[in-house]
């Protein structure tokens, strides 16, 4: 499993023993409990909505899943919606920074693209409960699930800064990550995550197909 100095909500169980609360008197403060108990609701619904699907999962089972009470929650989250689209939004923030480390670090753009990418397929199949919730379960959210996955993916434009043929027509990098998406997504609603890595070759050519030949593609001139 990729390492992260911030692991994928999901990583680990809402329950993990190295993240008890100690009582007594010398107590955390209480900024450090709510950051505990923050980071156990991340895991905790990860692992809930995977197993039951967004729409089953109950504010309760995810606070049983965590060890933490319902107001605990409540003082952290306005309700089951805002609690899914924080642990989205923090998640898919690991998921970027490991993918944009790895392209950084590529001596070019084929090989940055083909990091990335490969990053991100590694990653999802280390976390299946993180990929069934990000990916699958976020269309059960509604609007908010669909506007937040869209800014996600408008982020992975990133990626295609360097490639050749710039400018790049924006319709043209939205169909490039949306064909990957697709299958990303695919392998997550058939629970397939783990076989992810294996499809490199295939959507890392998907991805960069379109840039190789210079000249191939005629894009008229914005007017």
């Amino acid at each position: 499993m990729i390492q992260s100095d911030a692991p994928l909500p999901g990583a680990r169980t809402g329950r993990d023993p190295a993240r008890a609360i100690k009582r007594g008197p010398r107590r955390m403060p209480a900024e450090e409990v709510a950051a505990v108990q923050r980071e156990r609701l991340y895991d905790a619904l990860v692992h809930t909505v995977a197993e039951k699907g967004y729409a089953n999962a109950t504010v309760s089972d995810i606070c049983a899943a965590a060890g933490v009470t319902r107001p605990a929650f409540y003082a952290l989250f306005a309700g089951k919606d805002d609690a899914f689209l924080a642990t989205y939004r923090y998640g898919t923030g690991v998921l970027m920074r490991l993918m944009e480390k790895a392209y950084d670090a590529a001596p070019g753009w084929r090989a940055g693209a083909r990091d990335a990418l490969g990053v991100l397929l590694d990653v999802l199949a280390s976390v299946p409960a993180f990929a069934t919730m990000a990916i699958v379960e976020i269309d059960a959210v509604g609007p908010l699930g669909r506007q937040e996955r869209a800014e996600l993916l408008a982020r992975f434009a990133r990626f295609f800064d360097e490639a050749p043929g710039q400018p790049l027509p924006a319709e043209l990098v939205h169909t490039v990550v949306g064909g990957v998406y697709s299958t990303i997504y695919r392998f997550a609603a058939q629970g397939r995550v783990v076989e992810l890595p294996a499809q490199l070759p295939v959507l890392a050519y998907v991805m960069m197909a379109p840039f190789q030949t210079p000249g191939v593609f005629h894009f008229p001139e914005k007017g």
